[in-house]
């Protein structure tokens, strides 16, 4: 019998395409990022993935609070 626990949802991996799709940028933009290591990224093989939960995380920590 397999348990599972329900608190834990796994996420598939994202490629180049759909991460750049969903930062609206440019697929070349993501693989500059990826060159400076400035993004969370999993070199599979030749393949580039990308953690969706690594994603939210890095766009937390890179975002800037509005000045008041």
């Amino acid at each position: 019998m397999t348990t599972t626990d329900s608190t834990s949802v796994h996420r598939s991996l994202m490629d180049l395409a759909t991460l750049a799709d969903r930062l609206s940028v440019n697929h070349r933009h993501i693989r500059r990022l990826v060159a400076e290591r400035r993004i969370p990224y999993i070199k599979w093989g030749h393949l580039l993935r990308f953690d969706p939960d690594e994603i939210d995380q890095w766009l937390a920590r890179s975002q800037v609070p509005a000045e008041r």
